[in-house]
């Protein structure tokens, strides 16, 4: 065996080859998507502007007469 590779033992049954190719190609998938994501370096630091803060109104809407009809709207209020 190569360094690195896994044994698959087939403990019950009698699968199909058809059945071992499917299971030997999920499990490589599964250990390739792990690998990729290990390597992936996280970025360096965050921008101000993809802060998630950013996407919160600046001030509150205070109540008022006809507040209730203005928090429907999808601009919040004119």
């Amino acid at each position: 065996m190569r360094s690195g590779a896994v044994e698959i033992k087939v403990e019950r049954g009698l699968p199909t080859p058809e059945e071992l190719a499917a299971v030997v190609a999920l499990v490589q998938a599964r250990a390739a998507a792990a690998e990729a994501g290990r390597q992936e370096e996280p970025a360096p630091g965050s921008s101000p502007w993809s802060a998630p803060a950013r996407n919160l109104p600046r001030t509150l809407p205070r109540p008022a007469p006809g507040a209730w009809r203005m928090s429907a709207w999808p601009g919040g209020f004119a």
